[in-house]
């Protein structure tokens, strides 16, 4: 029996997907689990395994076409039916076949018709000893069938190149929106592989595996360079794109989709943003103290960030108004028993909020592996719908591209979002145990809290404020990194 592939839910808040790239053609033979296609949602790419073994009979859904959660995009027939093309052109000869008999009845009556079809084969033969006919098969057997897919693969090309003039970027995005799966783009990043540099030779420039093994080789081959250092405990970011000058491009998928949540979030709720600043010196002299043992433990770079993050966990757990959610049809408010930190990472195809699941129950070590993990998954496109949903408070590192603060926009249905700034040297006033007030350098970082006035009110975002800088003022993280 032919078993119909539907689109899965990739989410809980995902009711559609978008095919980007078909990885089996009709007629391909598929084993359980081997991926089928590409799928493209507001949060996540993924490739959609095949629900059973068999072969692709039909492709229901054609490559950017957009269709809802369960509806059907594939028919994979049983392995009897693996002859599909087979069976096709079967049934075009059968259907060749039928002009005979629709011939028959018309000159009606008697056999002797049928005896006079018979001698008609005979001439066929006599054209057969001439090798004419054999080679005008053999001419359009291939030709039809590679010209159509050189058409495509140049059609593919063609459109890279004029959306490269016009519109999409062949750099990162375009690599990112369809051109490398994420299976591609996993092996990348854990061979430390720029897809940027890398020539596909799959159809239309893809790059398929091979590939970046292949440059993955050609690395090793070349004189060591010093050691990369290990990956930031901290959101990273995407690079610029000045080639982005004098186009005009559609937005992306997940760009309309930050659109659209950024303008419904201010029009749900009645947003305040409130300022302060902490002095983080005692934090990093920690953190020269501590680099090299926690990155060899860890297996991560610390940066500030974890700290802003363990700290704003903990003032959750005392101040539970900020973490909670509004329900205005029934008018409740539900506190969270848990905290799930949501961190915003830049990508090159948009912002997106990888969540921290248990958040409250990480220490230092937990956070920053946690935060570099998502982080690098979701510049690869290898985060899963769970991990993009769920969160009860978000972060986000203003201060990643040297911002001092922002008035960030509330990710709903959360009640508030803390930004947190760069983190500079300045002369400020401190006050000493025997001179006095005097002047330091020190380290300073701003904190910006945005909430939702509906259930906050300023006194409550300051307390939880100061609460926060309390711990990182302190700088009370000897214990966390192994230093007491």
């Amino acid at each position: 029996m032919p078993t119909s592939v539907p689109m899965p839910a990739l989410g809980e808040s995902v009711s559609e997907g978008t095919v980007t790239q078909w990885l089996k053609q009709e007629g391909d033979t598929v084993e359980v689990d081997e991926p089928l296609l590409e799928v493209s949602t507001d949060k996540v790419d993924t490739e959609i395994p095949s629900p059973v073994a068999g072969v692709l009979t039909k492709i229901l859904v054609g490559e950017d076409e957009t269709v809802e959660v369960g509806a059907d995009i594939a028919v994979i027939g049983e392995n009897g039916d693996s002859p599909a093309p087979e069976a096709d052109t079967g049934s075009a000869a059968a259907d060749e076949t039928t002009p005979e008999p629709e011939n028959d009845p018309a000159e009606s009556e008697q056999p002797a018709p049928a005896a006079q079809q018979e001698p008609e084969p005979a001439p066929e033969p006599e054209p057969e000893p001439a090798p004419a006919p054999e080679p005008a098969k053999a001419e359009p057997a291939p030709a039809p069938k590679e010209q159509p897919r050189e058409d495509r693969a140049g059609g593919a090309s063609v459109d890279i190149e004029t959306v490269s003039g016009t519109g999409r970027s062949t750099g990162t995005d375009a690599l990112t929106e369809g051109y490398v799966s994420p299976l591609v783009r996993k092996l990348a990043s854990e061979q430390g592989v720029d897809l940027n540099r890398v020539e596909g030779t799959g159809v239309g420039g893809r790059i398929r595996k091979q590939d970046v093994k292949d440059a993955a080789r050609k690395q090793q081959e070349r004189p060591a360079a010093p050691a990369a250092a290990a990956p930031a405990a901290a959101p990273r970011t995407a690079a610029a794109d000045p080639a982005l000058r004098g186009r005009t491009e559609q937005m992306s998928r997940l760009r309309q989709t930050i659109a659209e949540q950024s303008v419904e979030s201010l029009r749900t709720s009645a947003q305040l943003t409130q300022v302060i600043e902490v002095d983080v010196t005692g934090i990093a002299a920690l953190r020269e103290q501590a680099a090299e043992q926690f990155a060899a433990r860890e297996g991560v770079e610390l940066s500030f960030f974890p700290f802003f993050a363990l700290a704003a966990v903990e003032a959750l757990k005392a101040h539970p108004k900020l973490n909670a959610v509004i329900d205005s049809e029934k008018h409740e408010v539900t506190y969270h028993s848990i905290e799930n930190l949501a961190v915003a990472v830049d990508t090159d195809r948009g912002m997106l909020a990888p969540v921290l699941k248990d958040a409250g129950d990480l220490n230092l070590g937990g956070v920053a592996r946690k935060v570099a993990d998502l982080s690098e998954r979701a510049h690869t496109g290898m985060l899963n719908p769970d991990e993009l949903s769920g969160g009860t408070f978000t972060v986000t590192d203003t201060g990643a591209d040297g911002a001092l603060f922002e008035t960030p926009i509330i990710n709903q249905p959360q009640v508030a979002v803390l930004g947190t700034g760069a983190v500079v040297k300045r002369p400020v006033v401190v006050e000493d145990p025997r001179l006095g007030e005097v002047i330091a350098v020190r380290s300073m970082a701003y904190l910006a809290l945005s909430y939702d006035h509906r259930l906050i009110d300023g006194a409550d975002a300051a307390r939880f404020l100061q609460t926060v800088r309390e711990r990182l003022d302190e700088g009370a993280f000897e214990a966390e990194l192994g230093l007491a």
